[in-house]
Parts: structure tokens; C-alpha cells; sequence
């Protein structure tokens, strides 16, 4: 029994986002078809002990979630006469489950995706209900990325899905002629899952593989769906910073600045794949913020080692970037970049010029950044003042472990 649970925590896993995405499709309601989800791995904790796991795990859940639905809808029904309408778009119970788990390029993640942006929502109900529904962050998560209140995130989210439900909102991928005005929207989510899953914004573990593989799967879809100039470059974005991986963490999971890195360890190939991207959108001189983005990570791949890191050129970008995306974060990526290039001294004004307007007050990494560079001017006290404030601003267990041997390096 304990070696089935364990096989079904990772299905769970593995498909669970897959098998909720195809039962919405199926079922036409987010919380019809969560509910169904559930009790479709609930049923496999009870039957699978006895019958064996399926050949095509993915496929029994959602045939089962299927009838679970509409076991449900049905139950809906008898008490509810207004469900009528509803319970007759679904499908036939004999739809071929080939239909069902259609997975050409179109697949229920992409629809699913376009269905959570779509123009109807509100732009950040849009990436929140994405967050949430199609990879499985909890609101906690997303209200960190968003840095905003989880009670704030929750409501978005309940409202975006009655909106959906209200207007009817289509659970497809856009025409052709629809998927440009909705393309930035949907970009803006698969960056955010990206983050999460490159630098996780809370836990244990400093990254989450599953989701930044997730992000660049459906980057990958995107960008032979419609290669538009912004798609390329976060898809060189996501895999140029997915090279440094293997690399960010120690064998122990501590975490390891950018120039203390073992660069043997990037991966060349997704080196090579992001940069080849990099080039192709920025010949179309009609590029924007991801791309830029991927420009300043193409430079600090290309450099042998860190002590021959082009920080000049780094800091054009960023000069570029922020005319383009004139945010305190953007800012404040830039002061860290004038720190290497011009001196500590040099950044530390622009960073105390930027805490100093409140934007950055409770982000982490901007008071980690001070502390860095009061530590190599020698101002101790400064470092420790600021190191301490990070520390209680930040989530991430083995960021927590990295700003405490700081502190007691000061100490000593």
C-alpha cells in the first residue's frame, strides 16, 4: 500500500496540472473540475492497491475525474434546475478518450493558459489565476510574486473564475489574428512561473525544477505557435538562466552567488540554444524587455570566468532596459551592475537613493544588495544593519542560511 501512495504522489506530481487542465476542458468549470481531479486520486489510492496501476496513469484519472464531474453535475441537477443549460455542453460519455486527451501543439495547458488571460480579466487576475490553476502555486506563492496580500490574491482569484463562468469565456487557443493583442499577457505568466521555478520565492529548496521546466515547455509552444520577437527572447531568457542551474546550489543546497560559480557546470548546449534565440530576436529590431534581459544574461555566459565579466557592456543594457522599464527593480539590477563596474561606493548611492524612495522597502534582495556593498567598503555596521534586515524579509531557507553566514562572517 505504501509503495502505491508513493506511486500516486508522483503522478501527482508528474500530471496532475495535465489531468486538471483536460478535465476544465472536459467539464467546463475550474472548481467542478478540481474537485473531480481530486476525487479521481482518491480513487486511485483505493483501487490501484487492488487492480494495479494503469499503463497510462493520466488517462484513468481523467476518465475517472470525467465521471466523477458529471456524477456531480447530475446530482446538481436533481436540485437545481438551473444547471440544465450547463450539463448539456458537456460531452457524450462515449467521447473516444483519444479526443479527450487530445496533445497535438494546442494542448490543454496552452488553452487553458489563453483561457486565464484572456481580455475580459483584469491583468493581474490573469497571471494570478495562471499561477494558480495551470501550475499549481499556491496563493501564498503567487501573493510573494505579486507582493500582495494572500486574503487580496484569493479574491482575484474567485472572481476571475466566476468571471469565466459568467461570460462564457471560450476554453481555446486564440485565431491567429486574436493571438498578438493576446500574447503579452500570457508572456507575462509563463515569466513569472519561470522565477518561481528558477528562485523559488519561499521553502526549502532553492529552485523548483518542475516549474521552470514548465515555463520553458510552454515558451518552447509559444514560440513555434507564433514566433513573434518578444516570445523568442524570453525563451532565451528562461533557457540562458536555466543553464546556470546545476551550478547555483552546492551539493548541500546552499546557494552560491553568480561569481562564485563553478562555470564548467552551465550547461553549453542550453547556452548555445539561448543565445542562437537571443540573436534571432534582436535582428528584428522590434524587441523588448525579455529580450534585453536575455542580452544581459548572454554576457555573463559568455565570460570565461567572473573577474572578465563585460560589466560595461551589462550596464548599456540595463541603460537601455530601464528606458524601456523604468521599475525600482530594474533600477536597482542596474545599480548592482554600476557596483561592479565603477566600484562599490557608486552603487551603494544609487541603492541608498532608491531605498531611500520607499519603492524597495520590503524587498529583500535590495537591503541584501546594500548589505553586500557596505561590506566591501568596510562599513560593518551598515552591512550588518542591512543584512539583518534582509534576513527578516526573506522566505527562502537557503537564502536565510547565506545572509547568516554574512552576518557571522562580519562577526568574526
Amino acid at each position: 500500500m505504501e509503495d502505491i501512495r508513493r506511486t500516486v504522489d508522483a503522478v501527482y506530481r508528474e500530471e496532475s496540472r495535465r489531468v486538471l487542465a483536460t478535465l476544465i476542458r472536459l467539464l467546463g468549470d475550474f472548481d467542478l473540475a478540481e474537485e473531480a481531479m481530486h476525487e479521481a486520486f482518491r480513487g486511485a489510492i483505493e483501487q490501484w492497491p487492488r487492480e494495479g496501476v494503469p499503463a497510462n496513469p493520466r488517462a484513468w484519472l481523467v476518465s475517472a475525474g470525467r465521471f466523477k464531474g458529471i456524477d456531480r453535475i447530475r446530482k446538481r441537477r436533481r436540485s437545481s434546475p438551473l444547471d440544465d443549460d450547463f450539463a448539456e455542453q458537456l460531452p457524450a460519455e462515449t467521447e473516444d478518450l483519444a479526443v479527450m486527451l487530445d496533445e497535438d501543439l494546442e494542448d490543454d495547458r496552452l488553452r487553458l493558459i489563453f483561457t486565464c488571460c484572456h481580455p475580459a480579466l483584469q491583468p493581474d487576475a490573469r497571471v494570478a489565476l495562471t499561477l494558480r490553476e495551470v501550475c499549481g502555486l499556491t496563493t501564498e506563492e503567487i501573493a510573494r510574486a505579486f507582493l500582495t496580500a494572500p486574503s487580496t490574491l484569493a479574491q482575484r482569484i474567485v472572481r476571475a473564475k466566476n468571471k469565466i463562468k459568467v461570460a462564457r469565456i471560450p476554453y481555446v487557443v486564440p485565431s491567429r489574428e486574436q493571438l498578438p493583442e493576446r500574447l503579452d499577457a500570457v508572456l507575462r505568466v509563463v515569466y513569472l512561473v519561470f522565477n518561481e521555478g528558477y528562485a523559488a520565492s519561499s521553502g526549502n529548496s532553492l529552485t523548483r525544477h518542475d516549474l521552470s521546466a514548465e515555463a520553458i515547455r510552454v515558451g518552447r509552444l509559444l514560440v513555434e505557435l507564433l514566433p513573434e520577437p518578444e516570445a523568442i527572447g524570453l525563451l532565451a531568457l528562461m533557457l540562458l538562466h536555466e543553464s546556470r542551474r546545476a551550478a547555483r546550489t552546492s551539493p548541500t543546497g546552499e546557494l552560491v552567488l553568480l561569481d562564485a560559480q563553478d562555470r564548467s557546470r552551465w550547461d553549453r548546449a542550453l547556452i548555445a540554444e539561448g543565445t542562437a534565440l537571443l540573436q534571432r530576436a534582436l535582428a528584428t529590431q522590434n524587441f523588448g524587455g525579455y529580450t534585453l534581459q536575455a542580452a544581459i544574461s548572454s554576457v555573463h555566459a559568455a565570460a570565461p570566468t567572473a573577474a572578465v565579466t563585460n560589466w560595461a557592456e551589462i550596464v548599456g543594457w540595463y541603460d537601455v532596459l530601464l528606458r524601456l522599464e523604468p521599475t525600482p527593480v530594474v533600477e536597482l539590477n542596474r545599480a548592482v551592475a554600476v557596483a561592479m563596474c565603477d566600484g562599490p561606493a557608486a552603487g551603494l548611492t544609487l541603492v541608498d537613493e532608491l531605498l531611500g524612495r520607499g519603492e524597495l522597502a520590503e524587498y529583500h534582495l535590495a537591503h541584501a544588495a546594500r548589505a553586500d556593498l557596505c561590506r566591501r567598503l568596510g562599513k560593518s555596521a551598515d552591512a550588518r544593519t542591512s543584512y539583518e534586515r534582509a534576513l527578516d524579509l526573506t522566505q527562502l531557507e537557503p537564502e536565510r542560511r547565506f545572509l547568516e553566514r554574512r552576518l557571522a562572517e562580519l562577526s568574526h
